[in-house]
Order: C-alpha cells, then structure tokens, then sequence
C-alpha cells in the first residue's frame, strides 16, 4: 500500500485497550478517564483479522500498545495468535514495563517478558522518562519506578532483539536527567530515545513552559559529551534521528514531531485503536470506523482490504500538531 505522496505502509501500531495502571499526564487527562464499555472494544479475533488482512496488503511489522496493553486479560493467548500470522515480520510491544517482571505461570519461573519473547514478540519499547523516584510518582501518578526497573531487567533476560528506552522530555521535570538516563541505557547495552512532548491528550500537556525541544535537549547532551555524530546509516521502523556518543559510541535516538521538519518524511504507519477505528496520522483528526465493516456479516475480507486502500488515500502529507492543533481524543484512547 502507498499513499498518494509515496510513503509505504508496511506498519500498524495496534491498540488492544485504553486501560492502564498509570496515569500520565501528557497520555491521560487528571479528571477521572471514562473506560469503554467492553463490547466497544474489538476483540482479539477481530483485532487478529485485521492484521491478517494487513500482512496481506503490505504489512510487515505489528506493534502492540494500549493504554497498558499487559493489563488486558488473556494477552499471551492473543500474542501466541499474532505470531502465527504469515507476512509478519516483526512484532513488538510497547508498555510502561510494570508489568514486565510479574510471574506469569504456576511457581513463577517465567516473567510476563519470558512468555512475550516465547510468543515471537522481537521487540519491546519501554516507557522511562526519569530514574528518580519522587519525579517518576508525580509524572505517572503511581510510585512504580522500582516495577519499571524491575521489568527491563526481566525484557533483558528474556533476550528481546531489540530494548528501546522512550523518554518523554518535560521542561523542569527530566532534563536535568539526561545524562543519568544515557549513562543507565549504555550500561545495560539498551538503546535510548528521547521524544518531545506533542498535544495528543489535552491542550494543558504542552506549553512553553514545559515544552523541551530535542535540539535543546541535544546541546545539553554535548555540552557534557562533546559533539555528537549522526548516524544516517542507523533506522529503526519509526521517525527517530540517531546519533553516536563520541567516546563510548552509544547511539541514542531523538523524535521530534514539534521541531523536525522532516518528521513526516519517511512515515510508514497506520495506527488500529482498541474500539476499531483506523486511523493513517496520529497528529490528524482523521479516523474511519472499521469496527462497523468487521461486525457486519455481509462484508469479507476483500470489504476489509479495501478499507485499508481507502484509509491510506485519506493519509495526510504532515501531521497537523504545528497548526494549533486542538486534541479531539486523549493519547490513552488513541494507543501509544
């Protein structure tokens, strides 16, 4: 599948629910979060039918997100399911990792990671904007950094392919954390990226006075660390820019939606939320009811396929987060 300005869709990010254990300010409002009702929500038969007609159009790579995606019951059965779908190349998930290192079957030798790994899961991008645990209770509202901590070791010994570390930058929350997180992310051989805050949850999220771009958040690195090096031979699946630490040749990645101008560029994805709309730009109002084609019993596959091709016609050229955009749907609802 390509759009009508040439970028190629080989990526879906899935949302399997907008439940979550924490409540992140720049993802959840602070007034009480209304949960879908269940039969809204698509289940896992139908979220697998829509990969599988996906992987026939073009996709290769699947990403798993919520809310907290570990939260929904029975997830392991469905990302058994997901790895037997044949097209795929790569499945991931990404979560806030409390729940990464809790047992997952009787006598608790395998973690909740052991049982993802096993399922084909490849990669794992974990939530960490701060080492400090103070800073982290008030940014997610749950003193859960010690969990968090606890669940990238367990990803580690289950032997992901790949461990990224997202970092959201806030302006005096985390920035005076940067180095800290380099130095933590290096020392455990994990690839780092910081990421600047957009309005996808509520107009409050972003303001000057807590927005931190990823060009200053990059000079403050080099101010300890001296000039960084791009690396332009360095891609993963999304938008980041990666750079090489000069002296120890750590890579870390920056995505900057706000400021990059580019950003747009190379975008390969579409995004699945957890009550069935399928949406071709995060940073876009556009989404289309693909629930109403799954549910009814007159349309097959080739009705569903031909849903993907029109969604990606309607794929904006850029994002819209530049032109005072005003969020209709908060970031927990959309998936992460």
């Amino acid at each position: 599948m390509e759009d009508r300005y040439g970028h190629r869709i080989s990526y879906l990010r899935v949302s399997i629910t907008d439940r979550c254990n924490e409540r992140c300010a720049y993802c959840m409002p602070a007034e009480e979060q209304e949960w879908l009702p269940r039969e809204d929500v698509l289940s896992y038969e139908e979220v697998l039918r829509v990969i599988r007609v996906g992987a026939t159009l073009g996709i290769r790579k699947v990403r798993i997100t919520g809310g907290e995606p570990l939260t929904r019951r029975d997830v392991f059965w469905f990302f058994e399911q997901l790895g037997r779908i044949e097209g795929l190349e790569d499945i991931g998930v990404s979560t806030n990792g409390t729940l990464l290192a809790r047992p997952a079957n009787e006598g608790g030798s395998l973690t909740a990671a052991d049982l993802l790994r096993r399922a084909s899961v490849r990669t794992a991008n974990i939530s960490l904007d701060t080492l400090d645990r103070e800073t982290y209770a008030l940014a997610t509202g749950r003193d859960y950094l010690p969990q968090v901590l606890d669940g990238i070791e367990a990803a580690r010994a289950a032997g992901f392919e790949s461990i990224k570390l997202n970092a959201v930058l806030m302006r005096g929350r985390n920035e005076h954390e940067l180095w800290d997180l380099i130095e933590f992310a290096r020392e455990r051989d994990l690839l780092l990226r910081f990421i600047e805050l957009m309005p996808v949850s509520t107009t409050q999220v972003l303001t000057e006075e807590n927005f931190l771009p990823i060009g200053e958040a990059r000079r403050l690195i080099e101010f300890r660390y001296g000039p960084l090096e791009p690396r332009r031979d360095f891609r993963t699946n999304g938008p980041a820019a990666y750079y090489r630490l000069p002296g120890t040749g750590q890579t870390i990645g920056f995505i900057g939606a706000m400021t990059d101008l580019h950003f747009c560029e190379t975008c390969n994805k579409l995004r699945l939320t957890c009550e069935g709309k399928l949406r071709p730009c995060l940073g876009s109002h556009l989404e289309f009811d693909l629930r109403a084609v799954l549910r009814d019993p007159a349309m097959t596959d080739a009705d569903v396929a031909r849903f993907f091709r029109e969604v990606v016609d309607r794929k904006p050229e850029q994002h819209e987060f530049r032109d005072n955009y005003q969020p209709n749907r908060k970031m927990i609802a959309i998936g992460g």
